[in-house]
């Protein structure tokens, strides 16, 4: 079971369902709109780290990225559609291998 933590946005709608289909089991969601979600980091049992770029405070896009290299976590950017989510998480090869087994 694959764990994923999205980054940004208010309300993840039906990603959650997509990403399942892809493989994340276990979707976490942070907004990234206040200033205090910099404090939480990111939790133990994550495998991934995926950031809304368009629905994020800078400086937790920073604080993230560098707590992303240093539990050597992959960490993937994207814009909140599912087209731009798909399109940077295939850049995994195991997420691709996942959604090709899917199909």
């Amino acid at each position: 079971m694959a764990s994923i933590l999205v980054v940004g946005a208010d309300h993840l709608g039906n990603m959650p369902e997509q990403l399942a289909n892809i493989g994340f089991d276990d979707v976490m969601h942070m907004s990234g709109r206040k200033c205090q979600m910099v404090r939480k980091g990111i939790p133990d049992k994550v495998d991934a780290v995926l950031v809304l770029t368009d629905y994020i405070n800078h400086n937790l896009t920073k604080v993230i990225k560098q707590q992303a290299k240093e539990q050597e976590l992959p960490i993937y950017y994207a814009k909140r559609s599912w087209c731009s989510v798909q399109k940077a998480l295939c850049s995994c090869e195991h997420v691709c291998e996942m959604m090709r087994a899917k199909q």
